[in-house]
């Protein structure tokens, strides 16, 4: 009889629970049992880890009664990650292994039938977890002057370990075997080696050094808005969306240039911090879609008008992140944007303002970072060229009412600017030389999201109430024009909030402009214009 106990990480949202792997052996009836609210996936691990262990040469107790418990019982666990824990546990409880060696580390990889080690998702978020706990252990230990908690070093697949190591101060190795990991453990165990950097490790051992890895991974290339010809109105636009974290719509005629602007707008964002990098990777790491070598690249995501409301903004059960959460950081790119269902576009309200999701289940709840920007398309009509000089329009006016009323009055008043983005003439476009360049664009971004990081610390977008008048004061000129623009436009107070936001942040655009200068007049005008896009509006 034998007793094994090692650690593992479940996933419920961004969170990663702790999970012990328990493995008993016994006498009596041979049977292989898995309890713990395992998802079928994971009940499934049974045949995988006999294979695995079989066809690697070693013993598996056949004879014995097998019971694995994955604690605690009443949390759910789902994919393959526990196949390796449940392995060493089972190797570890026979006396292959002593298990008081593996008491340090962590495991989580899913096995092959022959015992090579596949990658899992969701690596990045078990690892940041497992960092937040070890901060949390120290914080207590401070305050209490008692133990801390030892620092877990994680074993991984390839893949899943490259991206656990972008996290500092993590101690990760990589296997490609589960012989690499049992025989690494019988080094140490047989003592001729007293820590993982003085043993001769495994061929296909490895620990990864993350700041190698960091030097190693390229910069984030993005397209350039050098290709854009012309269109300076909504060049701007897009310069300040993107210096104030404002969201984008824009309304022209098919082929006028919306999509080429919104794919290049990631480009003029400031680089993303260590903190962001992490929690954007780790939201993609969830839905297995994250790329290492991509490491520090802002998100763009853009699905297609069929999407559903559980697509955009997450769900299923266990929850997992939909395109808003994906898009975390970076831009959410939604073109034929009255072409998505209505229910869809409703759905985006909350994470709009809030800049996160909460998605609750039967029994289950999960909620993700949604601080994204939303840079959106449209035609003005069904034909597309309402107020086009290049063609004439073939709709009615009730045509272009009905059909822009299909974006509701509270969602356009979350979308901060609305800009119109006209079609060049042929030769107009021809004879046009290449546009301002992304860096130099950039450069002003950088300028004016340092100004409002210094002045409230935090975008421009974020402001509300007493900051929004503490942070963003009006001119007496400015405050009259903005008066009577509400009155004439009939303005929602949202929509005035916002019309102050992007005027503060074209006001710190501003090259010379101080952070904490007042707005004036010709702020406010040009915030104004951004709200008139719509032509339907004018109908």
């Amino acid at each position: 009889m034998g007793l094994a106990q090692l650690h593992s990480r479940a996933l419920l949202g961004l969170q990663a629970p702790d999970v012990t792997v328990e493995v008993d052996l016994a006498n009596g009836l041979p049977s292989f049992s898995l309890v713990g609210l395992a998802e079928v996936e994971v009940r499934e691990a049974k045949e995988r880890v006999r294979s695995a262990i079989s066809n690697s040469g070693l013993e598996f107790p056949s004879n014995k009664r097998i019971t694995v418990n994955l604690a605690p019982a009443d949390l759910p666990k789902d994919s393959g990650r526990f196949d390796l824990p449940i392995a060493l546990g089972i190797l570890a409880a026979s006396g292959q292994l002593e298990w008081r060696a593996l008491e340090t580390f962590a495991f989580a990889g899913e096995l092959s039938l022959s015992g090579a080690l596949r990658a899992v998702r969701g690596a990045l978020p078990m690892v940041l977890a497992s960092q937040a706990l070890q901060a949390q252990s120290l914080v207590l230990s401070d305050d209490s002057a008692g133990p801390t908690q030892a620092a877990l070093q994680w074993v991984l697949p390839p893949g899943s370990a490259q991206e656990a190591a972008l996290v500092p101060d993590c101690v990760v190795y990589e296997a490609k075997h589960l012989l690499d990991v049992v025989q690494y453990f019988k080094q140490i165990q047989s003592g001729t080696a007293a820590t993982g950097a003085e043993c001769a490790p495994p061929t296909g051992w490895s620990r990864l050094d993350a700041a190698a890895l960091h030097t190693a991974l390229a910069q984030p290339r993005y397209a350039d808005m050098a290709d854009v010809k012309g269109q300076s109105a909504a060049r701007r636009a897009l310069e300040i969306a993107a210096a104030g974290g404002h969201h984008l719509l824009m309304v022209g005629s098919p082929g006028a240039g919306k999509s080429m602007l919104a794919q290049r707008m990631a480009g003029l964002l400031p680089p993303m911090g260590l903190a962001d990098a992490l929690q954007s990777a780790a939201v993609a790491s969830l839905n297995g879609q994250f790329d290492w070598q991509h490491w520090g690249t802002r998100p763009v995501r853009s699905p297609h008008h069929t999407a559903s409301a559980v697509a955009l903004v997450g769900g299923a059960s266990p929850p997992r992140p939909g395109e808003i959460s994906l898009a975390h950081q970076g831009i959410l790119f939604l073109d034929e944007l009255p072409e998505f269902p209505r229910m869809a576009l409703e759905a985006l309200r909350e994470p709009l303002e809030t800049g996160t999701i909460h998605i609750a289940r039967a029994g289950r709840s999960a909620q993700f970072p949604a601080r994204f920007q939303l840079a959106a398309a449209m035609n003005p009509c069904p034909c597309g060229y309402w107020g086009s000089a290049m063609r004439k329009c073939r709709c009615s006016p009730d045509q272009v009412a009905r059909y822009q009323a299909r974006l509701s009055g509270p969602l356009l008043d979350r979308i901060d600017l609305h800009v119109e983005v006209q079609a060049m003439p042929a030769a107009e476009l021809m004879a046009a030389q290449a546009g301002e360049a992304s860096a130099a664009m950039q450069a002003r971004v950088i300028a004016a999201h340092n100004k409002a990081l210094a002045r409230q610390g935090y975008t421009n977008q974020g402001l509300q109430g007493q900051a929004l008048e503490q942070f963003a004061p009006l001119q007496p000129s400015a405050q009259g024009l903005l008066q009577s623009a509400a009155a004439s436009m009939g303005l929602s107070a949202r929509a005035m909030h916002k019309i102050v936001r992007v005027a503060r942040t074209i006001a710190d655009l501003e090259p010379m402009g101080p952070a904490d200068a007042a707005i004036e007049s010709n702020h406010v005008a040009e915030a104004i214009q951004y709200r008139r896009a719509l032509l339907g509006q004018d109908l």
